[in-house]
């Protein structure tokens, strides 16, 4: 009977002392949760965005990080979308030809954000390849970028705020992607 009780204590040391030296990214990127949002948002680099956009999809309650992969993408890829329609509207009406020119370019960058970029990193999570999710966000963030900096030298940059949020969102993208490497 001793036996059997220290063999059982033993048998708890030993589970206790393998749990907490468990590093606690590898216990925190496991399993789903109101939880799995604020915990996988901390890893990056715009904490309150990344949760506002999660957690306005239902599907986040009960999603584990690549869930949030995906629901991350199907976001990035509706707010580019719609950053690059609202570019298209501007094109219409814009009069000065620097104004024009400078949408034009950003329309440039958002096509090959809406066409090449997104899709690249919606398939890389679906498909289980998360490098080239990571590439693919990364490279999203670089566009908006780039469209941020064509506005560099005009009085106004009528699509700021929008850019931004693709920029910003982009970036939180690549940082959950990355964690399923």
């Amino acid at each position: 009977m001793n036996n059997t009780i220290s063999l059982a204590l033993l048998h708890l040391a030993f589970c206790f002392t393998l749990v907490s030296f468990t590093p606690i990214s590898a216990l925190e990127l496991h399993g789903t949760g109101a939880n799995m949002v604020e915990t996988t948002c901390q890893k990056t680099p715009f904490y309150n965005l990344c949760v506002s956009a999660l957690k306005s999809d239902p599907r986040s309650s009960g999603a584990d990080v690549a869930g949030l992969a995906q629901i991350g993408t199907d976001k990035l890829k509706a707010k580019a979308t719609a950053t690059l329609r609202q570019i298209t509207a501007l094109l219409k009406v814009a009069k000065d030809p620097k104004l024009k020119m400078a949408l034009r370019d950003c329309a440039d960058y958002y096509n090959a954000i809406v066409k090449y970029d997104i899709p690249v990193a919606v398939e890389a999570v679906t498909k289980g390849d998360p490098k080239f999710g990571v590439e693919g966000a990364t490279d999203a963030a670089n566009e908006a970028d780039a469209c941020g900096r064509v506005f560099k030298n005009q009085p106004k940059f009528p699509i700021y705020a929008s850019n931004k949020v693709v920029h910003d969102l982009s970036a939180v993208v690549a940082s959950i992607v990355q964690l399923l490497l």
